[in-house]
This record gives structure tokens, sequence and C-alpha cells, in this order.
């Protein structure tokens, strides 16, 4: 009797055990009602329809020892933050962003980069593959990072003093109509089957001049006429084969190069270097130690994405720490709660309370609402968990990874 008592005994200590020593951290969920006063501002000006507060679960970041200000982090020389206000090009915003602190570290050169150049010149070729796979391609405001490098090789790069690239009489950016637009008339030229690649994207390239005007072929720079491929090889010291994309996804082999299978990737580029997450994860610690900054790629719909705390992170009752694994992420891509939202461009880091957090520059309007305007606080399992693809310089991954050459 006497053994069967202690026996029920010693099995209730071992199953209370997880709770005395353990003690894992609780996170609350609350119910918040969630609004985007920035974007609400700017839909009002432009005529647009404002969207109601919703009610949306939430993370409670009471008790949670968080970053109060950028100005706690080491960071990495970067631009001020700027929103993209009413347009879809987060890449761009963010690449470009990237690639000014490229070129401060690699020639000193403090500059501003046109986000909008790109995001003109991305449109044109996304309707050439539209009209060169007959409607098999897709035609969103979306895109990746790396579109900038592939960019870069064709039509180079400007100040954004040589092409702001706003809409006449409006003083933020709003590429909502010009869209629509584009996309009617390439809805148009798939009905009539009119598949005639000069004249569509003539059409195209009309419709962007009449809202954003037509992108400089030269422009003045210290009183010489300077091409805006010249400016980005000789004046910003940027090569695009010295950066390297990097993806995290079990379903590819790792240590290969694969395609990142997203719709924004619409050009389907198979750039993508497919480490495992702690290579990834490596790869992040050791560029911005190094100084170097990342560009970086993934999902900011989460329940741990908080902005009146300019904090994301990733809640207990999502999953605990010790079980971000590779499985995780993968479980979470396939099920489609991972997905590809937003580009946004990592300029730091800090070490508090022994956890690793994470500056980040944010180019949507929701960070706009923050205690910090632009700028987002990730704690490292927010981006272990949800981050999806970077691009980085390859002299970051030195240390970390060998990839060969393109």
């Amino acid at each position: 009797m006497a053994y069967r008592v202690l026996l029920v005994l010693g099995w209730s200590i071992a199953l209370a055990a997880p709770c005395i020593f353990a003690q894992p951290r609780g996170d609350r969920a609350v119910y918040v009602e969630e609004t985007d006063d920035y974007l609400a501002a700017l839909k009002e000006r432009a005529g647009k329809p404002v969207a109601k507060a919703e009610r949306v679960l939430k993370m409670d970041f009471s008790g949670w020892d968080l970053p109060r200000s950028e100005k706690e982090f080491q960071q990495v020389w970067h631009t001020p933050p700027v929103c993209q206000d009413l347009t879809g090009s987060c890449w761009s915003f963010s690449s470009m962003s990237f690639f000014e602190s490229e070129a401060y570290r690699l020639t000193g050169r403090k500059v501003k980069l046109s986000e909008i150049y790109m995001t003109y010149w991305e449109y044109v070729e996304k309707a050439r593959r539209f009209i060169r796979q007959k409607g098999d391609s897709v035609f969103s405001r979306g895109s990746e990072a790396n579109a900038a490098t592939r960019l870069f090789r064709q039509y180079g790069v400007v100040p954004w003093e040589a092409y702001p690239g706003k809409c006449p009489g409006e003083d933020f950016y709003n590429d909502t109509r010009m869209f629509e637009e584009m996309k009617s008339y390439l809805q148009s030229v798939e009905e009539r089957n009119a598949w005639n690649e000069d004249g569509a994207i003539a059409a195209i390239r009309a419709i962007l001049d009449r809202y954003i005007g037509p992108p400089p072929e030269k422009f003045s720079m210290d009183g010489i006429e300077i091409t805006p491929r010249d400016y980005l090889r000789w004046v910003l010291g940027i090569d695009p084969e010295n950066y390297v994309d990097v993806m995290s996804l079990m379903q590819q082999p790792f240590g290969s190069q694969c395609e990142y299978p997203v719709d924004d990737n619409w050009w389907h580029s198979e750039d993508y270097w497919n480490l495992p997450l702690k290579d990834f994860i490596a790869v992040i610690r050791n560029a911005v130690r190094k100084g170097f900054t990342v560009c970086i790629v993934g999902d900011n719909s989460e329940p741990g994405f908080v902005p009146a705390f300019n904090a994301a992170a990733i809640p207990s009752f999502d999953i605990p720490s010790e079980g971000i694994d590779d499985a995780a992420r993968q479980l979470r891509f396939t099920n489609g709660n991972t997905t590809d939202d937003h580009a946004i461009h990592l300029v730091g880091y800090l070490e508090k309370s022994g956890q690793n957090w994470y500056l980040i520059k944010d180019s949507a309007t929701r960070a706009q609402n923050a205690p910090r305007p632009g700028y987002m606080f990730y704690h490292e399992d927010f981006v272990k968990l949800k981050m999806m693809n970077l691009m980085v310089h390859r002299d970051a991954l030195d240390g970390i990874v060998k990839i060969a050459s393109r």
C-alpha cells in the first residue's frame, strides 16, 4: 500500500514538474479595435472609401521588457523612414532604402534614391511578361526586393530629386488609379486576343507617363549629365552581381538555389539560396554586427505584430520559442498562415534582457501610427518564424555559408 502511494505521488510530481521548474511564458491574447489612422487620412484626401475599424485578436505585451526607442539599437546608417502611402511598392521602398545604406557603406556618400523610378519600370516589365505569356503571368502591385537588382542591370537608378514620382496635384504617393487603369487595359488585351507587345507596352507607358511622368534618360549631377546606369555604377559603387537572395523552406533541398514560390515572384526567379533556419538567422546576426543592413520579406499580419508598441513578437499562445524550427516555418507557409505580405529594411540590433531584437525601417502606413513612426522592433523569434527571404551583400555571408558566384 505504501509503495502504491509513493508511486502515485512520484507520478504526480513528475507530471507537475514542467509547471514547477519550466514556468513557460504565458502571453495573453486580447481583442482590440484595430485602425490605421494614417491610411484613413490618405484615403479621405484621395476620395477613396475608408474601411471601418476591425476587432482583431492581438498579443498583450504587458510584462514584456520592450525596446522603447530606435535610439537603443546599434544602428547601421540609413535614411530616415518614409511612407509608401497609397502604393503597393513596399519592395521598392525597402530595397531602395537598403541600397542607400549600401551606397554609404561603399562610398561614404549619403543619397536618397527614387522608389517610383523602380516601380515605373517594374510595371513595364510585368506588362511585357503578361503580353509574352498571353495572360499567363501575374500583373499585380507587389514584387520582391530582388526585383531591384534585376532592374538595375537594365535601367539603373536615379536619385529621388531626379524623379519624385508623385501624381500631379498630390503630395503623397498614390498608384491606385494608375494600377486600376493598367490592369483594365491588359484585361481588354486578353479579351481581344490582341497580343502586340510593342503596342501594349506603348499603351502601358502612356498610362504611367500621364500619372507619374516619364522617367529621365539622363539627369544633371554637379553640372554633369549622367545616365541612370552610370549613376548606379560610378556614383553609388553598386554592382548588382554582389547581392544574394536567401530563403529558408524545407520543401526545397537546403544548400540549393531555387525558386521562391509566391505570386510576388512573378518572373519566377530561381536566384534564392535555400538555407536551414539556423543559417538563415546566422546570416542576419552576422550582417548587422558587421555593418551591413538586410532587406527582408515576410508576414506582418500576425497577432504579435502590434504597431501601438512598435513591437512584433511571437506569443506563447501561437508557439513557444523553443518550438520554432524549420518544420514550424514550413508548416505555416504550406497551410497559408505565413504569407508574403511585406518587404522591410533591417537596420540595427539590440541585445536586451537576454533577447535579440532588430530595428526595422518600415514604409507601411501602419508603422506611421506607431509611437516611433516608421520603425518597428522585431523580436528574433518573429524573424525566425515569419520572415521568409532576404537580400544582402554576399560578404555578409562570410563565415556562415559558402555560396557559388553567379
